[in-house]
């Protein structure tokens, strides 16, 4: 019997491994509620502890293995203490973001985390200095974000020391001193806007945008100006006494140059408004209105002076065709007289807006690049544009046909383009309510053209921002759609938006998923607020992809709200839905043609976002790789990388 007892010991004790195995440690739900237990206001983590799987709990980053690694307790009032302490037992733990809350006092000791990859505070209370050595140890670490709190002192060497920081916002606090010299060069994100920072700025730095510097009076070096002779790391205390005669010597050397600039442009003021005066006593000359908007890219951010159109329809054939029947009423004499504005002038021609006495209001298009264009074929293409009708399009109601230029009539939108609510200088904000209502329209103008126009490669064509249109209730129409086909080959490859898409580059021609990309850019431009770049530059589409690039490094690791604009990131019960539509988007701008949506399934995804989070839509969003409401996605679903 004696030779059976090391086997039903080996069994004994397999049975009390089992049995006594959570007695080793918390679970990663036990922590969890003790890390809890050290907020105050966790109303909107009342899930906590009642849901089964630990991923269906709000603010928890799961992967698609359900394995969770990160916290994302964002815009919920949250406050008390951040216990590291207790965050340190979680294993898995990489990201942590409690943006928007009202967390305060000095940062935690978040250098005891050291596996964390991402840490974002913004907009909290957290206040005075952070130890030189708060980072110290995070080697992981890539992005920082602390923007918008009460944090002093110098910014920390260990923070510029981490070796993989990508991604940092340090703006709207009150840093001091010297920037120090940062290990990392190649930022995705840098801003340290808006503190108190001096001397010069480090050279390694020197590539950054001046907007990353902005609201730092005294710093300088470039990108921003010149330093002063005293020498680039010099501080203000080597400057002389306020006092001494040096001193005083200066500021009257500068009372006089001040007293001096002011009677120049007062006097150069007076000799602008005779101009003015005499200036509009003129007739309009031909030329004038293409040299007066130029730099706006038909983007209507401001309406200029008034101008004559007559010298502008001189040569044509004398007649105003219509295209609808609907939209007569008015001749070409009636047009010619109308008391008209420049909206815009770009690549294309000028913009102007007309009101016709006694008639409506309307937008003419001037069109310089349709040269090779005959008269009846053009004629037959502008009649089958003005046969669409659709909600989501801008009716064409004439065109003037001249054989240098072409005019196009349109209807007139109240509330200007797309372009100028988001980019221009109005001061206009537009909910995220109202930027859904947009996306949809456009998809719907789209999807219409799409099929009414099934046998061409680009239906519309030159889908931007600055061809979307809103109306008085700020209903999007498509306008400039339909042109390709009119439109000189040469001029088209280097200026219109479809012709920007990257298969260009490669194939040199587009097809109806070059509409799709750029469906995919305004999406994104919508969501992020940002103008895509590569919109402004001419020639083949390439390595153009600057929006959607952008987008996909800041969300390639942790999906973030950070990518969207500050006017729509408090949106209330709402983000989960812009995370649905911001990922549409990326696959609508799929680097390969083969793997990014066709116009249908983009166009039924985006019908299906929502302006709120559904109880079941926002908990299940970030669950598994297999569909468009899944947690994560894997890197090559949405890797823009020229190699796909």
């Amino acid at each position: 019997m004696d030779h059976k007892r090391p086997y039903d010991t080996l069994v004994m004790l397999f049975v009390l491994a089992i049995c006594f195995e959570p007695s080793l440690g918390d679970t990663n739900a036990q922590i969890l509620m003790r890390f809890k237990g050290s907020l105050s206001n966790g109303k909107a983590l009342t899930n906590w502890g009642n849901e089964s799987s630990l991923c269906n709990w709000t603010g928890l980053l799961c992967r698609a293995n359900q394995t969770f690694y990160g916290l994302r307790l964002e815009h919920m009032g949250l406050g008390g203490t951040i216990n590291v302490e207790t965050l340190f037992e979680l294993p898995t733990l990489v990201s942590f973001s409690v943006i928007n809350n009202t967390f305060e006092g000095p940062m935690p000791e978040f250098k005891k985390l050291v596996r964390l990859r991402a840490l974002f505070l913004s907009n909290n209370k957290f206040s005075g200095d952070i130890p030189d050595d708060a980072f110290e140890g995070m080697r992981k670490l890539k992005r920082v974000f602390l923007a918008e709190n009460g944090f002093t002192g110098r910014i920390p060497k260990s923070l510029a020391n981490l070796p993989r920081l990508l991604d940092l916002d340090l703006r709207r606090n009150g840093f001091g001193g010297n920037i120090p010299e940062f290990q990392q060069q190649d930022f995705r994100v840098f801003n340290l806007s808006y503190n108190q920072l001096e001397g010069q700025i480090p050279e390694s730095l020197s590539n950054m945008y001046p907007s990353s510097f902005a609201g730092n009076e005294g710093l300088c070096g470039k990108p921003l100006s010149y330093c002063n002779h005293y020498g680039g790391n010099e501080s203000r205390s080597m400057e002389p006494n306020p006092d001494s005669p040096q001193r005083k010597g200066k500021k009257h050397r500068i009372l006089i140059t001040v007293i001096i600039v002011v009677a120049v442009v007062a006097f150069a003021s007076i000799l602008s408004l005779l101009f003015i005066h005499n200036h509009r006593r003129k007739r309009f000359q031909p030329g004038i209105v293409a040299k007066q908007r130029n730099s706006q890219k038909s983007a209507g951010f401001k309406e200029s002076e008034n101008v004559d159109l007559t010298a502008d329809f001189k040569g044509g054939d004398g007649e105003l065709n219509f295209v609808r029947e609907d939209k007569g009423g008015f001749d070409l004499q009636e047009l010619l007289r109308a008391s008209a504005v420049v909206l815009g002038s770009g690549s294309f021609g000028s913009s102007y807006k007309a009101m016709i006495l006694g008639g409506p209001t309307v937008v003419v298009k001037r069109f310089r690049h349709m040269n090779n264009v005959g008269k009846q074929e053009f004629s037959e293409h502008m009649q089958r544009l003005g046969s669409l009708t659709h909600p989501n399009l801008l009716p064409l109601a004439a065109f003037y046909y001249r054989k240098e230029d072409k005019f196009l009539v349109y209807d007139f939108a109240e509330n200007g383009s797309l372009a100028s609510q988001l980019h221009g200088r109005n001061d206009s904000v537009l909910t995220w309510s109202t930027r859904l209502k947009i996306i949809k329209g456009v998809a719907r103008g789209l999807a219409y053209l799409c099929e009414n126009f099934p046998g061409k490669s680009l239906p519309h064509g030159h889908l931007k921002s600055s061809n979307v249109v809103l109306d008085h209730s700020f209903e999007p129409h498509l306008t400039e759609y339909g042109l390709v086909e009119v439109m000189s080959k040469s001029h088209a490859q280097k200026f219109m938006a479809a012709y920007k898409a990257p298969e260009i580059s490669k194939f040199g021609r587009p097809n109806v998923k070059s509409d799709v990309w750029c469906l995919g850019i305004l999406i994104l431009e919508v969501l992020t607020g940002k103008f895509p770049a590569n919109y402004l530059r001419p020639g083949k589409g390439g390595n153009n992809a600057d929006l959607a690039t952008w987008v996909d490094s800041v969300v390639r690791e942790e999906w973030t709200g950070e990518v969207f604009d500050k006017d729509i990131l408090g949106t209330r019960n709402g983000e989960g839905e812009m995370m649905k539509l911001l990922r549409i988007g990326m696959f609508c701008c799929k680097w390969s043609v083969g793997n990014r949506w066709d116009w249908r399934e983009a166009v039924a995804k985006i019908e299906e976002v929502k302006e709120k989070d559904g109880e079941d839509d926002y908990s299940s969003y970030y669950a598994s790789d297999g569909d468009l409401n899944s947690r994560t996605m894997t890197e090559d679903e949405f890797s823009f990388s020229i190699t796909n």
